[in-house]
């Protein structure tokens, strides 16, 4: 049975972000003084007196059209008030009731769902002053806190859980997380929405729309995906807001947790010193990778397609190991067969390979006399095993350790890669004198 949820609303700025991070016990929505920072709903998990929920942050809602962004952050919103089992709605007892806050109110009364009416920003315990005029939006008791001290969450939560619907324990399961990563525009957004069917996060042609990572648990296929929209990225010399540093530090942290990163890069644009340098993240952080070139269909002529393609073995050598997909976000072309790529990379992420016949493909290798030889030495590789998965990892056992190098290790991996399945996943090799085993 699914969790419970609880949409977090009210107009910019009345400090949403910061009493989800309260709640939720972490720091994963981005906070800042800036109107419209959080532009999409983000999910998190939070529990209270054993029990579990999870919180929507949203973007605030407002009236007026003075952002570009404006229709759509509300759009959000209220999917996450459809959505969602009670609603927090935050309002900010030191700016005072505003037109934007009895604009909310009416909305949420329309919708006949639990309000919980929350006055921020009250700093003092025990002051209620703030709350009086917040009566009048006819949203019952008002609940002073503060989001930043905590004062009054815990009374706050011991009644909102009470209203939230009886829920079985969410038993853990093998769960498969994928980052969406690449610069900004490039289409993972739409590549989301897509994927999933639902209109989750907000897609527009300007770039740098998501500005914090968006993620999304589906099922499909008896498989579980925890999917995570992440911010574009950019060069660290190009950031020029200290809000889109906040988002690309989100990407960084998603690609940390990810098992799989889904690489996208738009076709139309080719690929860049960019897309170079977000596949190294990836692959520096031990992700499994699929390379996809979304924007397939937009590609005039099979000339410029044989390029791209060219050009993503030449310059993305270094992770060689992806499988590359021709996809359309836009049109759906190819997005069905990532669901397959995912699993099948993850599944190889995470295999075991049995000692046996990682040291029988090693005796091959000496009955062939590959090895290297140097000053007089020759190295001799003595005993293989599996040490870890996620991404595997293989410990050799060899006499003289420091003569491998990085051409001998290449050898190495590709000799692995021809016996075993390890595509789309990265490959760590340790070399060692067998006395260190017990290192």
């Amino acid at each position: 049975m699914p969790l419970p949820i609880v949409a977090v609303v009210g107009r910019p700025n009345v400090g949403k972000s910061t009493f989800v991070n309260r709640i939720a016990q972490a720091q994963d929505a981005i906070v800042h003084e800036a109107r419209g920072v959080t532009r999409d709903r983000s999910y998190h998990r939070a529990d209270w007196n054993g029990i579990d929920f999870l919180l929507i942050d949203t973007g605030g809602i407002e009236s007026g059209d003075s952002d570009a962004f404006q229709s759509s952050i509300r759009s959000q919103a209220l999917m996450a008030v459809d959505e969602a089992d009670a609603i927090v709605f935050l309002v900010d007892g030191k700016t005072g009731l505003t037109p934007d806050d009895e604009e909310v109110a009416r909305i949420l009364k329309r919708g006949g769902k639990p309000v919980f009416l929350v006055v921020n920003k009250v700093d003092t315990p025990g002051s209620e002053a703030e709350t009086y005029e917040f009566w009048s939006l006819g949203l019952d008791t008002p609940w002073p806190v503060s989001s930043t001290h905590g004062h009054g969450t815990g009374d706050l939560l011991d009644a909102l859980v009470q209203a939230l619907p009886a829920s079985e324990p969410d038993l853990e399961r093998d769960t498969i997380d994928v980052a969406i990563i690449g610069r900004p525009n490039a289409g993972k957004s739409s590549l989301l929405n897509r994927m999933t069917g639902v209109e989750r996060s907000i897609v527009s042609d300007v770039a740098g729309t998501t500005r914090d990572a968006i993620d999304m648990v589906v099922e499909r296929d008896a498989e579980r995906y925890r999917l995570v929209d992440t911010a574009g990225i950019r060069r660290r010399s190009a950031i020029d807001e200290d809000v889109e540093y906040y988002g690309f530090v989100r990407a960084m942290r998603a690609i940390d947790r990810a098992h799989v990163a889904l690489l996208v890069i738009d076709s139309t644009v080719g690929l860049t010193d960019g897309d170079q340098r977000i596949a190294r993240f990836a692959e520096e952080r031990g992700c499994a990778i699929i390379i996809l070139l979304n924007k397939w269909d937009a590609v005039e002529t099979a000339e410029e397609k044989d390029d791209l393609v060219a050009r993503v073995g030449d310059r993305l050598g270094f992770v060689g190991f992806a499988p590359v997909l021709r996809v359309s976000a836009l049109t759906g072309r190819g997005v069905d067969r990532i669901w397959g790529a995912i699993s099948s990379v993850y599944a190889n992420y995470v295999q075991q390979i049995p000692t046996s016949q990682l040291n029988k493909l090693l005796t091959e290798l000496r009955e062939f006399g590959h090895t290297k030889h140097e000053g007089g030495r020759s190295l001799r590789l003595q005993y293989v095993t599996q040490t870890r998965t996620a991404p595997p990892g293989f410990t050799f056992f060899a006499n003289h350790p420091g003569m491998v190098d990085e051409n001998f290790r290449r050898y190495i991996e590709n000799r692995l890669r021809e016996r075993f399945d390890l595509t789309g996943t990265p490959v760590l090799l340790r070399f060692r004198k067998k006395d260190q085993a017990g290192c």
